[in-house]
């Protein structure tokens, strides 16, 4: 009898310590599942900001065969196509997000984005109008101003650019985007008060400098601002003085203007003296 016990509570140990290896392997599969779930997360993240935007591409793709209908690895997909420089294709991926369970608000904005990039003004301007006005984001309010730049509505779009500026840390290109509104609208002033000011919160923005120089050239102030430039920034920025002086018939100045960006220039300038070359031959014929 002492002998059965002794079998049964072996029996019984066994059975216990078999319990325990399968909770113990159980543990670990769970454990493996969560890191590589976490490694994962980390290799989408990095595919969607430093990968090179095509491998980016492929990499979701592939990971949608294996995972077909993941919303996030859709929107990875979606988010690549869009830095690839394929914005018709991203748009068709967007489409389906929108429209699948766990879409948000976000997933609109990226719609819109994208198909303002394919030049689809009145299918984002409709996507747009989907969006709930409780989702405040700067994307949402950057995209909102170009549609009302495109549809000519200035009101709206000052205001639209002016809560946008407001809800980011880096306002430069909002800033710069609105002087360039501006600019279209004949509004010289303006555009170089704004110009100014995007360059106030990033001063080696050459679009920026470039733009602001346009603006003024464009109210005939032929002398370049007090802003932070390189020598060859300071050339190509008198060339585009040039230009525009040219343009409005003060080829005197813009003359002027070519000879001073040749000089400046730490290398040659082939762009401004074939310029400078072509206005003396104009003026000798």
């Amino acid at each position: 009898m002492r002998h059965l016990v002794f079998v049964t509570l072996c029996l019984g140990g066994a059975v216990f310590l078999a319990g325990c290896q399968k909770n113990s392997d159980a543990q670990v599969q769970r454990a493996l599942k969560d890191v590589n779930v976490i490694d994962e997360a980390n290799l989408n993240d990095i595919m969607l900001t430093v990968g090179d935007p095509n491998e980016a591409v492929a990499y979701f793709q592939g990971a949608l065969q294996k995972d077909p209908g993941r919303i996030d690895l859709m929107r990875g997909l979606g988010k690549s196509l869009v830095r690839a420089g394929k914005p018709m294709e991203a748009a068709k991926v967007l489409e389906r997000i929108v429209t699948m369970e766990g879409n948000n608000p976000e997933d609109k904005v990226m719609l819109a984005d994208a198909q303002i990039r394919s030049n689809e003004w009145a299918r984002a301007k409709a996507t747009l109008a989907t969006i709930p006005p409780t989702h405040e984001t700067f994307d949402r309010y950057r995209l909102e101003a170009m549609v009302a730049d495109s549809d000519k509505n200035w009101k709206k779009a000052d205001s639209f650019y002016e809560i946008a500026a407001g809800l980011t840390t880096k306002p430069s290109g909002i800033y710069n985007n609105w002087g360039f509104s501006k600019l279209t609208r004949k509004d010289f002033g303006g555009a170089e008060r704004l110009f100014s000011q995007a360059l106030t919160y990033d001063p080696t923005m050459f679009t920026a400098k470039n733009n602001l120089v346009m603006s003024r050239a464009a109210q005939r102030k032929y002398d370049l601002p007090v802003i932070e430039m390189t020598q060859t920034e300071r050339a190509e920025l008198l060339y585009t003085m040039a230009l525009a002086a040219i343009k409005q018939g003060d080829v005197s100045v813009g003359k002027g203007l070519l000879q001073q960006a040749v000089d400046t220039h730490p290398q040659h300038f082939e762009a401004a003296a074939r310029s400078l070359a072509a206005l003396d031959n104009n003026v000798t014929n």
